[in-house]
C-alpha cells in the first residue's frame, strides 16, 4: 500500500523472512519462551515427539531449532555476508572455525564478517535450573560489497555496556528509547563496525536502532544523510502506532522516505519497532542458504570451496559447543586474548 504526498511509501506484513532492502538480506526475529534448564544447559522439559535436528514448530512457545541436546544452531558455514546478533534477553554462546568464541547476552550484540568463509556455532544455554530462560533476539544479515566478499573473517562484540541508548523525552514528558547498534543519532555514534563492513564506509549511511516508543510517544525521526539511503521500521511487538500519518500495526513493517523527518506517535502502550536503513549496493545478489555472492559461479565455488577446506576446519570437540554454566559473558578472540564486559 502506498499514499501520495506521505513519507511513508509502502507497509507490508511482516512475514517469514522478514522483507528486507538492499543492503541489507535477511532479519530474523527468535522469542523463545525456554522453561528452566537442566545440568547439560537444555530444557527441563520433555522432548518427545519434537523433530529435533528441525525443530521449528514452536510447542510450547519455544523451539530447539536445530539443537538436539541444548537450544540453538550448531556448526554452519557463511560466505559473503555478515551476521549481525542482537540479543535483548537470554544468552548466545558462540564458537567458530577462526577460533573465537563467547558467551553474550542481555542487551549485547555480535558483529560478525564472513568474508571469504567462516563456520559458528550459535547455541542458546538454558542457564537457570531454578526459574525460565526467556530468549529474545535478532540476527541480522548485511551484504558485503563484491570487493568484500574475500576479506578476512572477523569477529567483533559490542557489551551492552559499550551500546549507546538515546532517549527523546516529548512535551509530556513521554519517552523514545532507541539503543543505536550502527550508526549515529544526535550526535551519538555506536561503536565502530568490523573494519570491512559496508557499515564502516562513512558514507554507507547503515544504521540499525532498537527503538522502545512509549505509550503515546510522539518523536519525529530525523533524515537520513544519504541522499540515496534506503530505511524500514519493522513494527514487531505492542501498541499499534503512527508513523507519517499512517496507521501501522505490530506484525508490520514500513518503507519510508530517508529523506524526510518520520513523525512516529505511539499508541495506547509500549511499542517495540527496529529501524534498518543503508545506502544500496546495487550489486547482484545470488544466494544460496548459507552463501551470498553475485553470481552463480561464486555460489558453487563457495560450495566447492568448504568440500575441500571446511573454511579453516572445526577446532571444537563437538558441532555445537557451549561453555560452563558459571563462565559469564565473555569473548576469546582468535589470537587468544579474552575480554569481559
Amino acid at each position: 500500500m502506498t499514499s501520495a504526498g506521505s513519507p511513508v511509501l509502502q507497509v507490508f506484513e511482516l512475514g517469514s523472512p522478514w522483507q528486507t532492502i538492499d543492503p541489507f538480506l535477511f532479519v530474523a526475529h527468535h522469542v523463545d519462551d525456554y522453561p528452566a534448564g537442566n545440568g547439560a544447559l537444555g530444557p527441563d522439559a520433555p522432548l518427545d515427539g519434537r523433530p529435533l535436528g528441525q525443530d521449528f514448530g514452536n510447542p510450547a512457545g519455544w523451539n530447539m531449532y536445530h539443537g538436539t541436546v541444548v537450544p540453538g544452531f550448531p556448526g554452519h558455514p557463511h560466505r559473503g555476508f555478515e551476521t549481525v546478533t542482537f540479543v535483548r534477553s537470554g544468552f548466545v554462546d558462540h564458537s567458530d572455525s577462526v577460533g573465537a568464541s563467547a558467551r553474550f547476552g542481555d542487551g549485547d550484540t555480535q558483529w560478525l564478517t564472513a568474508g571469504r568463509g567462516i563456520v559458528h556455532s550459535e547455541m542458546f544455554p538454558l542457564l537457570h535450573r531454578d526459574r525460565e530462560n526467556p530468549l529474545e533476539l535478532f540476527q541480522i544479515w548485511l551484504n558485503l560489497p563484491a570487493e568484500s566478499k574475500s576479506a578476512d573473517p572477523h569477529f567483533s562484540m559490542l557489551w551492552d555496556g559499550d551500546t549507546p541508548t538515546v532517549t527523546f523525552d516529548d512535551d509530556a514528558g513521554r519517552t523514545a528509547s532507541v539503543r543505536v547498534l550502527a550508526g549515529t543519532l544526535g550526535g551519538t555514534t555506536a561503536p565502530p563496525p568490523p573494519p570491512d563492513s559496508w557499515a564502516s564506509r562513512p558514507d554507507t549511511d547503515v544504521a540499525i536502532w532498537s527503538i522502545d516508543l512509549s505509550g503515546g510517544a510522539r518523536w519525529e525521526i530525523p533524515p537520513a544523510a544519504g541522499a540515496d539511503t534506503q530505511r524500514v521500521l519493522y513494527v514487531y511487538d505492542g501498541a499499534p502506532v503512527t508513523i507519517g500519518g499512517r496507521p501501522v500495526t505490530a506484525g508490520h513493517g514500513a518503507v519510508v522516505d530517508a529523506s524526510m523527518p518520520l513523525p512516529v506517535t505511539g499508541g495506547a502502550d509500549t511499542t517495540r519497532i527496529l529501524l534498518l536503513q543503508g545506502r544500496p549496493i546495487r550489486e547482484p545478489v545470488v544466494s544460496y542458504g548459507p552463501f551470498v555472492l553475485t553470481d552463480e559461479a561464486g555460489v558453487r565455488q563457495a560450495f566447492a570451496d568448504y568440500r575441500r577446506t571446511g573454511f579453516g576446519g572445526w577446532p571444537w570437540d563437538d558441532d555445537g559447543p557451549v561453555h560452563s554454566v558459571d563462565a559469564g559473558r565473555f569473548a576469546r578472540y582468535p589470537d587468544g586474548h579474552i575480554e569481559k564486559p
